[in-house]
């Protein structure tokens, strides 16, 4: 048997394997506890937002995207292939000499095409350029003198001629977006952008020396040139044709307000149905 002494011993020795145990395990408690502690005490505070920092990071943000493309440039593409330069050749001596010059929109694959008739009414000849630069002769094959309106009829057409959306007037309110585009002083393919400013207006025209009815007045500019131009709403379809600009003064000048024939008018003139 052991003796008392030695069962003391053994007792002491386990015992103190577990308080070694015990000691272990607090002591690396507390040596993460103080890194931590550490940790916290040195790293650096975390930094407030101020609304200047807000502002300055959306700033930044809207710098860098991209932006889309206008309405405009959309309703330009749009157009564009579909618009053409008319060409009125007057009598004058041997030959036809130049006389006004115009804008018209094709709106049937056959070269069926819009215009205004006080463009083409005194007209020898008629040609077209179109949007390829591909020119041809052209026959008036009605004309609508209480609407300023006259159809052509192209008689060599391009291979990848593309007609015209026509939209809608009756849709239109005071405020639309609308773009006129057209070939102003000559200036080929001229677009301008504006708002539907009035409906239902009338306008005695000077030029065909009718009172004109039922117009869309609009503000996107248009001068000499653009008659007989498409005016456009924001999706790319024609809404009107363009058909006088009003200048209380003598000069044939844009100051603020033109008119447009709506397109359901001018299509019946072309024989089409309302669109």
């Amino acid at each position: 048997m052991p003796s008392r002494r030695e069962r003391l011993h053994k007792r002491a020795k386990h015992l103190y394997s577990r308080l070694h145990t015990v000691l272990l395990i607090g002591a690396g408690i507390l040596i993460a506890l103080l890194a931590v502690g550490l940790y916290e005490a040195t790293k650096e505070p975390p930094q407030r937002l101020t609304q200047r920092d807000i502002d300055a990071a959306v700033a930044r943000a809207l710098a860098s995207a991209t932006p889309g493309p206008s309405y405009a440039s959309l309703a330009y593409e749009a157009i564009r292939p579909s618009v053409v330069r008319v060409r009125a050749l007057v009598p004058r001596g041997a030959a036809p000499a130049e006389g006004a010059l115009g804008t018209g929109v094709v709106i049937d694959d056959s070269g069926i095409i819009l215009t205004s008739l006080h463009v083409v009414r005194d007209a020898a000849q008629v040609r077209v350029i179109f949007a390829d630069g591909s020119e041809s002769e052209a026959s008036i094959i009605a004309r609508e003198p209480a609407q300023d309106l006259a159809v052509l009829q192209a008689h060599e057409l391009p291979d990848d001629l593309l007609p015209a959306t026509l939209g809608s007037s009756a849709r239109l309110q005071v405020g639309d977006e609308v773009v006129a585009v057209g070939n102003p002083f000559g200036l080929n393919n001229a677009l301008s952008a504006g708002v539907v400013s009035g409906l239902g207006r009338s306008f005695r025209s000077p030029e065909v020396g009718e009172t004109l009815t039922n117009l869309i007045q609009f503000d996107a500019a248009v001068n000499p040139g653009n008659s007989g131009g498409p005016l456009v709403n924001r999706n790319g379809e024609v809404v009107g044709i363009v058909t006088a600009l009003m200048n209380p003064t003598d000069q044939n000048v844009f100051i603020g307000i033109g008119f447009a024939v709506p397109i359901e008018t001018a299509a019946a003139a072309a024989g089409s149905p309302p669109y």
